[in-house]
């Protein structure tokens, strides 16, 4: 049996995700089962440490695939980096119970507990740091400033495809996935404009 704790990280993650951040603790109590309106204050201290323990619920699991795919490569490609990334995303939660997992993501992608640049040296980040570090050797042909830019806007634009995937009645995982993979890897890869600046 789940306990309170999980309870509400499971409600809040459905509640942010359907309502966004701004959803009453109250409610999310609610639909927890809580029946004192301040469980969550009593759990996790505050809205965002709320929100952070629901980012972090399911971060162990995706990083154990994370690091066994990185593992597992014989490349360290930008395609076989983004895989590593993305595909855990695409099952591992689900398998877990999770619903409303990527629809959270994108609600809370500017939240500090999502922050690239205040999250990637916490020790449960270690395979998505890997990740990054090594897509920005092997994006090394692009000019630094545009390979920093890209990666900052990585997030936003995976979340939002991954939401836009969740909300999808029906879905074929395989072809899902390959497509992802393929959008991703455009993004970064993308020839620079003669009129970009670097």
């Amino acid at each position: 049996m789940a306990s309170a704790r999980e309870l509400i990280i499971v409600a809040a993650e459905r509640l942010i995700a359907e309502r966004g951040v701004d959803v009453p603790l109250r409610d999310i109590a609610a639909a927890a089962g809580q029946r004192n309106n301040s469980a969550v204050q009593y759990h996790f201290g505050s809205r965002d440490g709320l929100i952070d323990a629901v980012a972090s619920y399911r971060i162990a699991d995706l990083e154990q695939h994370r690091l066994l795919l990185l593992a597992e490569s014989e490349t360290q490609d930008v395609r076989s980096l983004v895989s590593a990334l993305v595909v855990p995303m695409l099952t591992v939660p689900y398998e877990h119970g999770a619903t409303h997992y990527a629809r959270f993501l994108e609600q809370v992608r500017t939240h500090p507990a999502l922050a690239a640049d205040t999250n990637l040296d916490r020790t449960e980040r270690t395979a998505v740091r890997l990740i990054i570090v090594r897509l920005d050797r092997a994006l090394g042909q692009l000019p630094a400033a545009v390979r920093r830019r890209r990666l900052r806007v990585l997030p936003t634009v995976l979340f939002a495809l991954l939401a836009d995937r969740e909300r999808a009645p029906a879905r074929d995982d395989q072809d899902s996935a390959a497509e992802l993979v393929d959008l991703i890897v455009g993004l970064l890869t993308a020839p620079v404009s003669t009129t970009a600046s670097p």
